[in-house]
């Protein structure tokens, strides 16, 4: 701390700590479609911020404990605050239980991000993350306001999702992290092909394409969960067969 602090990363952060407080006072104003863009913006400010320490050689321990100081803010605190005013306060104690349980999932899930980063591979994250559950928040609120729902609409579908998605948080199902060094790699002309009309169908219906995008990522963890199930069981069963075997030799 002596020796200063690097300004560039933590500068995202600090937006991304910005967006996420923002998205709180639009909740509280009453404007929750700004407050769901907020949230998206934090997720764009906090996906920034460490792309940026790393290309430019920047990424310190304080970088670290202030990025997750504020994803407890803006993908914990905001869109928990912001369910519930928005759809779960009819449902008096289990709501506003529904939006605390988001927040303390988050919290756990980044506090065991920082102690396994060093422990686990870099292409899947345990647990679904925080600004992907947040976004997920905001693309339900978007996508209702885009169909003309109100939020009364199928409340307890609303309900169901937010203790779901805090508990995808701290479970163990695996989720893609789009960090595998390979993607950055040259990569067959269809593939770009598909990415750009992936862009122009996303230009056509943004809002419904970004709810779509985020249902199938956070169904991909579950599902790839029980697809690979039965193989797991397999090898646990051979891992547990070799460990008798050594125990009675």
């Amino acid at each position: 701390m002596r020796k200063g602090i690097y300004i560039l990363p933590n500068l995202f952060t600090a937006g991304s700590l910005f967006a996420g407080f923002y998205c709180m006072v639009s909740t509280v104003n009453g404007d929750y479609r700004t407050a769901a863009l907020w949230i998206l913006a934090s997720s764009i400010f906090d996906g920034l911020d460490g792309k940026v320490a790393r290309l430019t050689g920047t990424a310190s321990k304080f970088g670290v404990e202030f990025d997750s100081l504020a994803d407890v803010v803006s993908f914990g605190a905001a869109p928990g605050l912001l369910m519930y005013c928005w759809a779960l306060r009819p449902f008096g104690r289990l709501g506003w239980l529904a939006g605390f349980l988001f927040l303390a999932c988050a919290a756990l899930r980044l506090a065991r991000f920082n102690v396994q980063v060093e422990t686990v591979e870099s292409k899947r994250f345990v647990g679904l993350p925080t600004p992907a559950a947040a976004s997920m928040v905001s693309a339900t609120v978007l996508f209702f306001y885009h169909m003309g729902w109100p939020a009364s609409y199928n409340k307890l579908a609303i309900l169901v999702l937010i203790y779901f998605l805090a508990l995808l948080m701290v479970s163990n199902v695996k989720y893609y992290s789009f960090k595998d060094p390979s993607l950055i790699k040259r990569q067959p002309f269809a593939i770009l092909v598909l990415a750009v009309l992936l862009l122009i169908v996303i230009a056509a219906e943004p809002v419904i394409m970004l709810f779509t995008i985020f249902i199938c990522y956070i169904l991909s963890g579950p599902i790839g969960f029980l697809i690979t199930y039965p193989r797991r069981r397999r090898l646990e069963r051979v891992m547990h067969r070799g460990h008798e075997v050594k125990k009675n030799h």
